[in-house]
């Protein structure tokens, strides 16, 4: 049975959440259709837009992404305190980026309430806004059905673009959130639709490499400050509550010699003692490339030691999570 998205997310247990939502026609979100030799590789760009822009107005940061020819994956840290900090009046502006306002509100804005309970209904929906701009599913709400409805229009179509509802895993520590990004943008070396990270287009290790996701990358007008990638720590994100405590440098190095080790026709291991980031995060080799192969198939719902899941249970009305053996040897 089908959970509800409540169940899924614990943000007392982490901020950080692995995303997929794959496209359920034969012809593909982007690459190019075998079958009609059409291609959609201009939808990338749509999707890398839309990420940004959406970024811009959520409290919802993105440590990594990967559009890929049918599906497409985000890394995200969820920011309540960033949506907490805005004014009621950047709330609605926000959301009003989005959807179209509601007359209780305009009525409290310009002060022409009629009532104390009129001005407490106001303020109730302006509350559930804020919540809203700080909820997984109102992101890939907003995220997929715009994908969908365009592509619906350029391919003259009605009816589903998108496979069910997207899928999400709680990453539960520093471990998984690095298994899972490094996962995350290697994808196109494993689909064999790039030989290094450095020609990976539209991922987020390229955006980091080049500064920007592709080689005609758009800097579109967006309506509140862009965000660049979620931050790796050094002297410019040193303060920041929510960077990633590891360094730049060994993240792009360890990733570039992953891609290598694992393509098909370069097969091999990595020596863990050449890779700082191995021996921060207490993982040797063999284990490494394995999660960078297969974590988005061994690990479901949550991804963390034994006691993060157990508690990750606890918080989200569970008996247990699954996935016990296969992570107890890894991430402990």
């Amino acid at each position: 049975m089908t959970q509800a998205r409540s169940k899924q997310v614990s943000l007392q247990d982490t901020r950080y959440y692995h995303l997929i939502s794959r496209c359920v026609r034969r012809a593909y979100l982007c690459g190019e259709d075998n079958h009609t030799k059409q291609s959609f590789e201009h939808r990338r760009q749509w999707m890398v837009d839309r990420i940004r822009f959406l970024t811009s107005i959520f409290a919802i940061d993105v440590a990594a992404y990967a559009v890929m020819s049918n599906h497409y994956h985000l890394v995200v840290y969820v920011d309540e305190s960033e949506a907490m900090a805005w004014s009621d009046e950047e709330v609605c502006e926000r959301w009003q980026q989005l959807y179209h306002s509601h007359s209780l509100v305009e009525r409290l804005q310009k002060g022409e309430s009629s009532c104390q309970a009129e001005q407490d209904k106001a303020q109730d929906i302006i509350n559930k806004w804020r919540s809203r701009l700080s909820d997984l599913s109102w992101l890939m709400r907003n995220l997929n059905e715009h994908i969908a409805r365009k592509a619906n229009a350029e391919d003259n179509c009605k009816g589903r673009f998108w496979e069910g509802r997207f899928k999400s895993q709680a990453l539960l520590d520093e471990k998984a959130v690095l298994a899972c990004m490094a996962y995350v943008d290697l994808n196109p070396i494993r689909a064999k639709m790039a030989e290094t990270v450095q020609t990976a287009q539209y991922t987020s290790i390229f955006e980091r490499i080049h500064n920007k996701a592709s080689h005609t990358d758009n800097k579109s007008q967006l309506p509140f400050t862009a965000k660049p990638l979620l931050g790796f720590m050094g002297h410019e994100h040193k303060d920041s509550p929510k960077s990633i405590a590891f360094s730049l440098l060994d993240y792009l190095s360890l990733v570039e010699a992953t891609g290598k080790v694992i393509r098909a026709d370069k097969r091999g291991s990595l020596n863990e003692s050449a890779y700082p980031l191995l021996t921060q995060l207490s993982v040797n080799g063999d284990d490494w490339l394995q999660l960078a192969e297969h974590f988005g198939k061994q690990y479901h719902q949550a991804v963390g030691s034994l006691a993060e899941l157990n508690a990750f249970a606890v918080h989200t009305g569970k008996q247990w999570i699954g996935g016990h053996r296969q992570q107890a040897a890894i991430f402990h």
